[in-house]
Order: C-alpha cells, then structure tokens, then sequence
C-alpha cells in the first residue's frame, strides 16, 4: 500500500488553532438567540434577553402563535393548526399548495390512524384526489398515504408506508409549517447555528480528504 500523502495534524496542535480564533461574546449571543426565537423556545429566549441585555430581532410573542400550531399538528390536530395558521397569515397556505396539500395528507393520515376509515376515503376522494390529478408529485403522496390502508397495522409494511405514522411524521408537517410561517415574517426558515454545524460538517469533510485531524464529537463536545 502507497504511503499517504495527508499531512498529519495532532489534537494539541489543532486545539490550539482552535483557541487562537477570537468569537465576540456578543456574536455568541445572538447565535443563541437566533436558534432560541427559530426553533420557539420563548420562555428561554425572554430569559436570555435579559440576561445577556440582548434585544432580540423579532416579537417574541409570535414564537408562542408558531407554538401553538407546532403542538396542534404533534398532537394530531390538523384542523386546528390550518385555523391558527390562516388566523396569522391566509397568505401563507394560499400561495403555498404544497404545503397545504402537506397538511391535508396529514389530515388524513390522522383519519388512519384513529380508524375512522369512511371518513379517510371520503376525505382522499374529495380534497385530495382534485389536487393529485394536478399534480403528479401530490398524487405518488397520495397513494403511498392510501397504502396504509391496505398494510394497516401489519409488521410487513414498508418502511416508507409505516413511517407515515410515526411521530417523525408529524414534526416533519409542523417543520414545514413553521418554516413557512419564519418565511412569511422575512426570517430564516433555519437556525443559523444548525447552518453553521452543516457547514463546519462540509468543511471537515473537505479538509479529511488531504488530511488527518481530531474530529468533533458534536454530542458530547470533545475531539476523538
């Protein structure tokens, strides 16, 4: 085997690049505040903003309406969570089919599961099949969605069927939502802290490929 060419980095070494790059407390600070008022922790972000004196960009009482709606759809309240969001902004599912077909196979998905069966295939034939005849890619959802119905509870359904059920399910629809809801108020859709991991992630993966260094564990905060 052919020596390798990457250069060698040791963990003092790479730790101490590290500590020689200056981060602001204040630039800190607002990464923090970004990532708290993005993902809806609004008792926390109150909290930090004041102990960090720290005005923060946006109406901290919109992350409780965004809240509200996360639950609505975790709990399986697809009805209440399309009221609440019309209520904050119409705009958002009229301009947005994808998303409200999203909510709409939600709906009944939750139909499913609750074994309300008439309604389910009531429901598929007069609010979602219209939209699938327009659509293509609404109508592959559609009929992966009406699959359950014939896997039921079975262990043999596939795995892109069965997990139409689990509780990922339901965060990935009230993701959606609230990043159309952070887009219709001009915010980022996304933390920039959770940027800023995929980026250093890229980044680490670019540098691997020319040389060997201590890598992050991001858990657990320490370089193995």
């Amino acid at each position: 085997m052919p020596p390798s060419n990457k250069s060698h980095i040791r963990k003092e070494e790479w730790e101490r690049r590290l500590h020689d790059v200056h981060i602001s407390r204040n630039d800190l600070n607002r990464l923090v505040m970004d990532y708290l008022v993005i993902e809806g922790y609004k008792t926390a972000a109150e909290e930090f903003s004041r102990e960090a004196d720290l005005s923060p960009s946006v109406d901290l009482e919109s992350i409780e309406s965004r809240m509200n709606i996360r639950e609505a759809l975790q709990r399986g309240d697809v009805a209440e969570a399309i009221t609440r969001v019309n209520d904050l902004n119409p705009e958002i599912l009229d301009m947005n089919p994808a998303l409200y077909f999203r909510l709409q196979q939600q709906k009944l998905i939750e139909f499913i599961r609750q074994g309300r069966i008439q309604e389910a295939l009531e429901f598929a034939q007069e609010e979602l099949a219209p939209r699938g005849e327009e659509n293509p890619e609404f109508l592959s959802e559609l009929e992966k969605t009406m699959a359950l119905l014939a896997f039921e509870s079975s262990p043999l359904a596939p795995p892109a069927i069965a997990e139409l059920l689990s509780p990922g399910q339901r965060l990935k629809t009230a993701s959606a939502v609230n990043a159309a809801i952070l887009e219709s108020l001009s915010q980022a859709k996304e933390a920039k802290l959770v940027g800023m991991l995929k980026l250093m992630s890229w980044g680490a993966s670019m540098l691997e490929e020319k040389a060997d260094f201590p890598k992050l564990d991001v858990i657990e905060g320490t370089f193995n």
